[in-house]
This record gives C-alpha cells, structure tokens and sequence, in this order.
C-alpha cells in the first residue's frame, strides 16, 4: 500500500512551482521528479487550495475529494508514478462537480503526466 506524504520544506514548493504543469477546470497539477531516494512506498503530494475558493469547508471538501481521487487511482489503476512529486491545487468548480467526473479528470491528468514524463 502506497502512503501519501506532504512535501516537507519550501524549497520543494519553490522548484516544483518552476516545473512541469497540467491545467483543468477542476484543478491545476505540478510535477516534478523526485530527489529523495526513499521513495518505495510512498507518494509525495500536497493538496493546496486558495483562500478565494471559499470558506474553510469548502475548502476542506475539495481537498477531501481530490485525496480520495488519488487514493482510488493509487490502490485499483497505478497509473500514478511515486518517482515524481505532486502539487495539485484545488478551483472552485470541484466543489459542485460530481466525484466521478473529477475522479476521472484526475485519471486523464495522470495518464498525460505518464506520457510527458516518459
């Protein structure tokens, strides 16, 4: 089973913000390769939304929804690759949009990922 862990210093925010990206309507993703070398089972990704998405609890629910996205494509499709970091932000239209369609957004970004990272 693949954990999901936060990136830890600003210095991983700062050069994966000069990286790779992919744009949707329902979150933005940044990606880079990873320099750690303990990497087997674990998933380095942060979930960050805008204080102009709205209050703490919609805020709270696109996260939610996002991290459980990725946690279904971690356990049943593996299209995600541990040897890269993540940074995905959240927008406000993931917040009326149905599960399965950002859940399949997500899956779409990450085979696009996959196919650029190659």
């Amino acid at each position: 089973m693949i954990k999901l862990k936060n990136l830890g210093s600003d210095l991983h925010f700062k050069r994966l913000l000069g990286q790779k990206k992919i744009h949707t309507d329902y979150f933005s993703i940044y990606f880079g390769k990873n320099l750690d070398a303990d990497n087997k089972n674990k998933l380095k990704i942060s979930f960050i939304m805008k204080k102009k998405i709205g209050n703490s609890v919609v805020r709270n629910k696109i996260k939610r929804r996002l991290k459980s996205a990725i946690k279904n494509s971690l356990k049943y499709k593996k299209i995600i690759n541990t040897n890269y970091s993540y940074l995905i932000f959240g927008k406000s239209k993931a917040f009326t949009e149905k599960y399965s369609v950002i859940s399949d957004e997500l899956s779409k970004s990450f085979f696009k990922i996959n196919k650029i990272s190659n």
